[in-house]
């Protein structure tokens, strides 16, 4: 078997037998087939696509190079969720210790940022002295006694597919369906729970531009879960804008703050519930939303989630700290209307340009800096009131500042917003 072969193969839009796609991937996880071949397959790809049973084989193939984390010292029905990536995304950081307060155990490996998306690890690790790297041994004691962890994923999980996403990231393969259902599925698949929630973001800040694209991707990643016998929902919502009010890693969890303590806005805080509601089902319990709200608001939820932060070294002092951001920058608006659009990517990438984001993985962040929104698509606004706060370390120049007031849209008419836009199970 020749790698040039197979590239030539898919190159021609012929299917790959199962037997290839192990051959590959085991190939380029232990050196023997170098990064330029597999960028020539992975843009193959890119272009031919890949049948349902060909990305089923390539997600299994990958989980095959690295460990597989045996979570059934903990009991019940464990959990999982995962985010295909977007703006203000602070949702882990609430959902995870609201369903945990349910005793529904939630073992939950996530990722950092990259360009304008951001990562749940950066905005932890905004928390003085928060662990995301901790052993397995530790990850599954942690679970078993407080019910919640959410670490880093470790280097040896799904190695050809750390391998394979800094490849894509630097090909310009990371948007292609096959290429990241395999990738999602073979980490989550790993990584070991039993359940596992897909929120699926669509839209401007998201990598699913269209609705198409997202239903395709999200049917084909729970169909990759259902088959090796994990309960799958996926969630497809909306990214057309910031989720809720925050952009940046303080500045998220100062929100996530907020929104445990009833403090934060309505449709963030019933989009939390709804998916709470949904993570709760595939662990077999049965909740209202009305009770899942109680426990939201009530302090139960923020308890937990205080409970994991000391147990993974960081200091509640530090925690409700406010930005220490040098500079704010208050943006007032310039005429009477509703706010039309807030476009997701341009803000992201404003935000990534402040430090709140990496261009590279090897950027450093500044973890205080971002934007916090008083007014969201749909709401009302005269002229004068206060759009936003621009969290920065130094004065912002008039160019940069005129982009900012330029990409949000205020119209005449009212604009409803929805944050999720349909479940596929």
């Amino acid at each position: 078997m020749r790698t040039v072969d197979l590239i030539q193969k898919k190159r021609d839009g012929k299917k790959l037998t199962t037997e290839e796609i192990n051959w590959l991937i085991s190939g380029y996880a232990n050196g023997t087939i170098p990064d330029y071949q597999m960028a020539a397959l992975a843009m193959a790809i890119y272009f031919k696509g890949m049948t349902t049973r060909e990305t089923r084989d390539l997600t299994m193939s990958m989980v095959k190079t690295g460990e597989q984390i045996d979570l059934s010292a903990i009991s019940g029905i464990k959990t999982d969720k995962h985010s295909t990536g977007g703006v203000g995304d602070k949702v882990t950081l609430i959902l995870a210790p609201l369903v945990a307060s349910f005793d529904v155990p939630v073992a939950k490996m996530s990722g950092r940022g990259l360009g304008h998306t951001g990562g749940t690890l950066d905005k932890l690790e905004a928390i003085k002295g928060f662990q995301i790297d901790r052993s397995q041994e530790d990850f599954i004691k942690q679970v078993q006694e407080i019910g919640i962890s959410v670490i880093g994923q470790s280097d040896k999980l799904v190695k050809a597919d750390k391998l394979l996403y800094a490849l894509r990231d630097v090909t310009a393969t990371v948007d292609i369906i096959p290429l990241i259902a395999s990738s999602v599925m073979s980490k989550k698949i790993a990584a070991g729970a039993d359940s596992i929630l897909l929120d699926v973001t669509v839209g401007d800040g998201a990598f699913m531009k269209t609705i198409e694209e997202a239903e395709k991707l999200s049917r084909l990643m729970v169909d990759l879960g259902k088959e090796v016998g994990r309960k799958t929902v996926a969630v497809i919502t909306n990214m057309s804008q910031p989720l809720g009010r925050a952009i940046g890693n303080r500045l998220e969890v100062l929100e996530a703050l907020d929104i445990m303590q009833g403090k934060g806005r309505e449709d963030l805080t019933h989009f939390i519930c709804e998916l709470a509601q949904i993570m709760l089902s595939l662990a077999g319990v049965e909740e209202t939303l009305e009770t899942i709200r109680k426990k939201l608001v009530d302090g139960t939820a923020l308890k937990k989630f205080e409970e994991m932060v000391v147990y993974q070294g960081g200091d509640l002092n530090d925690l409700y700290r406010p930005s220490q951001s040098a500079v704010q920058t208050e943006v007032f608006a310039s005429e009477d209307g509703y706010i039309k659009a807030l476009p997701a990517l341009e803000f992201g990438l404003f935000a990534m340009r402040l430090g709140a984001g990496r261009a590279v993985k090897t950027d450093p962040l500044d973890y205080e800096s971002g934007i916090v929104f008083d007014k969201k698509v749909g709401d009302p606004i005269i002229k004068g009131d206060r759009i936003a706060i621009i969290f920065s370390q130094e004065v912002l120049d008039e160019k940069l500042l005129t982009e900012f007031e330029k990409n949000v849209k205020i119209g005449a008419e009212q604009v409803k917003s929805k944050e999720i836009i349909k479940i596929i199970s």
